[in-house]
């Protein structure tokens, strides 16, 4: 259920990319009870005068390994389960690929159950389907 969408600079290598999916689903496993094989990622990669973000926006100092993290999900969690989600992206793309905590953007977009449709033009999880 999950649609995640990674933005970053260009230059990473592929393991690096691949940590950042892996991280950021394992994440969402654990605090938002995703199952296992609902894997939905796209990554995305700009050359720097294409990618521009606050520098120092709410005291936070970014770098250039910025990576802007844009998940959709059901509007089915809690605020407590948004904050242990956010903390735990931030603790597992800490250890594998080691991003800075500073370095991690996430933006949760919520939509109603009805409006996924995974395949077959049948919205899977819409009442009396």
């Amino acid at each position: 259920m999950p649609l995640i969408r990674i933005s970053l600079r260009k230059g990473k290598p592929s393991a690096y990319r691949k940590a950042l999916a892996d991280g950021i689903y394992l994440a969402l496993r654990e605090t938002f009870n995703v199952p296992e094989d609902d894997l939905f990622v796209t990554i995305s990669e700009y050359e720097e005068d294409n990618f521009f973000y606050g520098a120092n926006y709410l005291g936070i100092e970014r770098s250039d390994d910025l990576i802007i993290v844009q998940i959709t999900v059901s509007n089915t969690r809690t605020v407590d389960q948004k904050k242990a989600l956010f903390q735990r992206i931030t603790e597992r793309l800490g250890t594998e690929p080691g991003l800075r905590p500073e370095d991690v953007f996430i933006n949760l977009i919520e939509v109603e159950k009805e409006n996924w449709s995974f395949g077959h033009g049948i919205a899977q999880y819409a009442q009396g389907n």
